[in-house]
């Protein structure tokens, strides 16, 4: 007479199962990250927020120090700064020019590519021997503007992702603009997908 014998998992691989789904899971869930370049030619409109901010510090020193000789608490203090009529003017002219300066800025979104597309780009764009021969990766002239319209998206008003700017797009704001901005637009799109976020703690 033969008999089955039912192996019974380890209870510790059993836990394992879930735990290690749900964290794989939100592995794979991970968002692409996403950096910003701002660009603003309204000098009036960022002195404007430059002086409202100045503004509002003198009115909270001000306030503070009334407060002070008015023998308020400490702990009710920050409060009543915040509540003090000229605080509250000062905040609201902060608050208008922020959204001026905002109103007058450009954004550039660029998002970090998953590494098969990275490596892609990277393929399509080889460096000439000359470029290779001085430790070049790729070549210079052309992939600048592929990265930066590869890693561009653009959000209209609902926050809904539209078509940005195409790989001509890019090279005509290389070739236009000054040495410093086209390198900062191209620094950005080559940073978002080289900036590590991981925590590489002693753990």
């Amino acid at each position: 007479m033969s008999t089955t014998t039912h192996l019974v998992p380890p209870a510790a691989a059993v836990a394992r199962d879930p735990h290690w789904s749900a964290k794989m899971a939100r592995l794979k869930a991970r968002k692409l990250p996403e950096r910003s370049l701002r660009l603003c030619d309204d000098d009036e409109a960022k002195q404007a927020v430059t002086d409202a901010a100045l503004a509002l510090a003198k009115a909270r020193t001000a306030a503070r120090a009334e407060s002070i000789e008015q023998g308020v608490a400490e702990a009710a203090r920050e409060e009543w700064v915040a509540a003090y009529p000229d605080v509250v003017a000062a905040q609201l002219q902060l608050d208008e020019a922020e959204r001026a300066l905002e109103a007058a800025t450009d954004v550039l979104t660029f998002r970090a590519l998953p590494r098969p597309a990275w490596e892609q780009l990277l393929r399509d764009h080889p460096p000439t021997e000359a470029q290779a021969d001085q430790g070049m990766e790729y070549n210079v002239e052309t992939y600048p503007a592929a990265l930066i319209a590869a890693c561009h998206i653009e959000r209209d008003e609902t926050g809904a992702e539209v078509p940005g700017m195409t790989e001509q797009d890019a090279q005509d704001l290389l070739d236009t603009w000054p040495d410093s901005e086209a390198k900062a637009l191209f620094t950005t799109a080559l940073l978002v997908n080289q900036t590590l976020r991981a925590d590489l703690g002693k753990g």
